[in-house]
């Protein structure tokens, strides 16, 4: 059976006896049964592993032995920040979940005029934070040890008017060129995916009042989270470390 990899959010100092998060203590010892004497892999933010005995289950409280300190940074040289308009339903959580899989290091949330998740500020919150277990969740999954930051929501031209010193992309079907002319070497990309309705005229030509350059992902007329797994997959085999 494969070994678990679990997130523990505080750094992972020394070896020895451990106990893990509440989050990580009911996943283990809930969720997937486990019990003293099997091993986790645990990850902590600093782009290694530590392999890990169980030593004590109970109902809320997990304990490990940590063996060693392994180092393995697996992340991707291109540096990707994904500005995603708030889609409807698990559309937003699915994006986040495979844009983490495919290597995207920033996400922030965004608001835009066509943006059809309308919440109060505390039910952002909420969202806000199961989103970034939905990041942890899949970094365990996929084997990255550093877990992207999911940001707290911004209003569109908020996010496109902070300074930038990278590449910054906006997808737009009546584009001249694709990300496959983009010139070379890139290390930083800020991508903006709009919603379900797209981007407004007004928010179009906003974005290139910020220097925002348009580009083609090809002749379809993609949904939004499909156009962001896409555009990601493109930038990483183009600048990253896929293909």
């Amino acid at each position: 059976m494969r070994v678990p990899r679990i997130f523990h959010p505080e750094p992972i100092q020394a070896l020895g006896e451990l106990s893990l998060s509440e989050d990580a203590s009911g996943h283990v010892g809930r969720v997937l049964r486990m019990r003293e004497g099997q091993q986790v892999l645990l990850f902590d933010n600093s782009g290694a592993e530590f392999p890990a005995d169980i030593t004590a289950v109970s109902k809320k409280n997990v304990t490990v032995t940590v063996l060693e300190r392994v180092e393995k940074d697996i992340e991707s040289p291109l540096d990707l920040h994904l500005g995603q308009v708030i889609s409807r339903g698990d559309k937003m959580e699915f994006t986040i979940q495979k844009s983490v899989e495919l290597g995207v290091n920033t996400i922030t949330p965004l608001i835009s005029e066509r943006c059809g998740v309308k919440l109060d500020q505390k039910r952002f919150e909420k969202k806000l934070a199961q989103w970034q277990k939905v990041a942890i969740a899949a970094c365990e999954q996929c084997g990255r040890n550093r877990v992207p930051e999911i940001r707290p929501i911004m209003q569109l031209e908020e996010w496109c008017n902070e300074e930038f010193d990278g590449l910054k992309l906006n997808l737009h079907p009546r584009a001249q060129y694709s990300i496959n002319t983009l010139p070379t070497p890139v290390e930083k990309v800020r991508l903006l995916i709009g919603p379900e309705g797209g981007l407004s005229s007004e928010e179009i030509e906003k974005t290139r009042h910020y220097n925002f350059e348009e580009t083609l992902l090809g002749p379809r007329v993609l949904r939004t989270e499909t156009a962001a797994l896409t555009a990601i997959t493109a930038l990483q085999v183009r600048f990253g470390d896929l293909g």
